[in-house]
């Protein structure tokens, strides 16, 4: 690779970056909410190109194709334009031709509806066609634009295999004959659009998985009941090598607290098994069992402590390599002897010694795209030539934070109201004490997530800030097995909003959060968490920033209204007292701390309606209460403005309620 290439590139990213930081809270506010300058990359299967999505300098992304191999600077293939459409996915069916995915949001009859669509396009932007198929006669919605499965297909270069929606066809005053829906596989030539289904569209059907050599290999499929609703047990099907039967592999209960039975991830062609995770323990644990009919069931990696829940798998053909758990980091267990020990060697080599992931691999595995990140270092994509042994640098994550010093996260426990040890991360400012300054927890979104040890933007914004910030992961959260998921975060709300405040008390008995210096911030159900702890305890936290929070759960339930995923989300969310005693919008009246809000209305995670009702519950109670709505933004609010003036209205909103200087 030339460093003329790797100049060109970092050129193009840091543009609009300057040499230094500013110290007001505006100029960090807005370092540190600028978007990840790489938002996905990929590697041509030659290895002598990349494709990466980065931000639109207005709205939107574009792709950038650069060639490693020469001296011109990166050229752009394909761009959306405006905050409802985003290409979020490329990849490479050939080394000259890119399948991109791109999500749109649509708003019919005031529901809003996410779609996605497949385009290939030559690496220069050239013969762009449409990958998905065509929904002309289609009777209803096709949302989903179809997703690659296999990249080869024996014979057939730039072919590749997409499993997706069939919509019901209406045949009527044409000469097509009308079609049943249902999920199924189209072998589709990415330069012509020539189809050919693989497999025929099941109504029940939901997932297919290939071997990596163009055969489908598994089906898993989910019943609905005669209204039209999901049921939640999950059927995976296999078939043996050569076979076009199908034989039931597994049944999963996608309601259990656990892992609910043998998930199928990958099909590993030479060994003849198919990768998955199922408990062993309580805590999920990595096996394979083999194809060929005789359901031979070996366990491939387990923890007695936590959850092994990542698969670890490159090339053309997405060879599993390794699978990966994290304790207090994440660690990455290779079975590839040789990435073993390219990945050890790598870590230590590199400044910081940071943690070393495989993004892709050229077809014959001889070139490996990288990152290298940190908690203390964004992250940098390198190329690793196995042939010369040569690594080089070729982008980084977030340029605008170059030549930052970033402060370091340790993993800590702090012991819960039962005594239960609550694992979690704490991040002091650079060169303080730790000791008598303002402090934040940041509990996590999902309920069913977890923090990891790891770049964190929000959290570094506010240790730059001069904040302590401490993330439990409280109990019913994912990763540390069935026990500790309890009934998930809703159901069990009063056991993780427990340890939600007892993180915030630790903080204070440990001397680390200043007197009435302690607030909470948290995203999406981490939101929730930050109102309903003052339901619980109004006088802990001193003020309260939540980003796209749950708020009412019944509220909630209704969201889910009329799709068929209902009964599912229902049954999630549970009936009884605990709906209106865990919904912050039902018991404002308790909360005590001001309240700012952020939400984008066009979110389709969580609507925007939960931050407006709990806006005017706290008023209609009389309490402190903002709410600052995005036009045009979803619920991770990727817009670099958006983020911006996110991170400075609650740094601000923060410093006056604890008594601090603005600036």
């Amino acid at each position: 690779m030339k460093g003329m290439v790797r100049a060109a590139i970092a050129a193009l990213l840091v543009a609009t970056a300057g040499a230094a930081l500013a110290e007001d809270g505006q100029a960090v506010a807005a370092r540190f909410g600028a978007l990840e300058a790489v938002q996905q990359i990929s590697l041509s299967p030659d290895g002598s190109k990349i494709a990466y999505v980065t931000p639109h300098p207005t709205a939107g992304t574009v792709v950038y194709v650069a060639d490693l191999t020469g001296t011109a600077p990166p050229k752009m293939a394909i761009a959306s334009h405006g905050k409802d459409e985003q290409i979020y996915w490329c990849g490479w069916s050939s080394d000259t031709r890119l399948v991109c995915k791109i999500h749109i949001v649509y708003n019919q009859a005031g529901q809003l509806i996410g779609f996605t669509r497949a385009y290939a396009l030559d690496a220069d932007g050239g013969n762009a066609v449409m990958l998905s198929a065509n929904t002309n006669r289609a009777v209803g919605i096709m949302q989903s634009g179809g997703e690659v499965i296999d990249w080869d297909v024996a014979g057939k270069p730039g072919t590749v295999l997409m499993s997706r929606a069939f919509v019901e066809q209406d045949g009527r005053d044409s000469n097509i004959a009308t079609r049943p829906g249902g999920w199924g596989v189209e072998e589709v030539d990415t330069l012509t659009v020539k189809r050919k289904t693989v497999e025929r569209p099941r109504s029940d059907a939901t997932e297919y998985i290939s071997d990596g050599h163009g055969n489908v290999r598994i089906m898993g499929t989910m019943a609905s009941d005669p209204e039209g609703q999901l049921r939640d047990k999950v059927k995976y099907f296999f078939r043996r090598a050569g076979s076009k039967e199908w034989e039931q592999l597994s049944s999963v209960d996608t309601q259990s607290t656990g892992v609910g039975g043998f998930t199928p991830n990958a099909v590993d062609a030479k060994r003849d098994v198919v990768y998955g995770f199922d408990d062993k323990d309580g805590r999920a644990a990595l096996y394979s069992i083999t194809l060929d009919g005789k359901y031979l069931r070996h366990l491939e990696l387990s923890r007695p402590d936590v959850d092994v829940d990542g698969l670890v798998r490159i090339g053309r053909d997405d060879r599993v390599v390794g699978a990966s758990y994290a304790t207090e980091r994440r660690t990455v267990e290779y079975f590839d002897p040789e990435l073993k020990k390219l990945s050890a060697a790598l870590g230590k080599a590199l400044p910081g010694q940071p943690q070393i992931g495989i993004i892709d691999a050229s077809a014959d595995e001889g070139k490996l795209l990288l990152l290298a990140s940190s908690d203390t270092d964004p992250g940098k994509f390198y190329l690793f030539d196995k042939a010369t042994h040569q690594l080089g640098g070729v982008l980084p994550v977030r340029p605008e934070l170059d030549g930052m010093a970033m402060a370091p996260m340790k993993a800590i426990t702090f012991p819960a109201a039962d005594g239960t040890q609550i694992p979690a991360y704490l991040t002091l400012p650079v060169g303080s004490s730790g000791k008598n300054i303002p402090a934040i927890v940041m509990p996590h979104g999902g309920p069913g997530a977890r923090d990891e040890w790891g770049f964190d933007w929000l959290v570094q914004f506010y240790a730059a800030r001069g904040y302590a910030v401490l993330q439990p992961n409280f109990r019913g959260s994912t990763g540390y097995g069935a026990s500790w998921y309890q009934q998930n975060g809703f159901k069990s709300w009063k056991i993780a909003i427990g340890d939600v405040l007892d993180a915030g008390r630790w903080l204070k008995a440990q001397g680390i959060a200043a007197p009435d210096k302690l607030g909470i911030v948290g995203w999406s159900y981490g939101g929730y968490a930050a109102l309903q702890t003052s339901v619980l305890d109004p006088d802990l936290f001193k003020a309260i920033v939540a980003i796209a929070p749950v708020t009412d759960l019944e509220q909630f339930r209704g969201e889910f209204r009329g799709f068929t995923n209902f009964d599912l989300a229902d049954k999630f969310i549970g009936q009884g007292p605990h709906v209106k005693e865990g919904s912050p919008a039902q018991n404002a009246a308790k909360i005590k701390a001001p309240v700012l809000m952020f939400h984008g209305d066009r979110d389709q995670n969580v609507k925007i309606a939960e931050s407006r009702l709990m806006l005017g519950k706290l008023q209609g109670a009389g309490k402190q209460a903002q709410l600052v709505e995005f036009p045009g933004l979803q619920h991770s609010l990727t817009d670099s403005v958006a983020r911006s003036r996110m991170l400075f209205e609650s740094d601000q909103f923060l410093r006056k309620a604890m008594g601090l200087p603005a600036n």
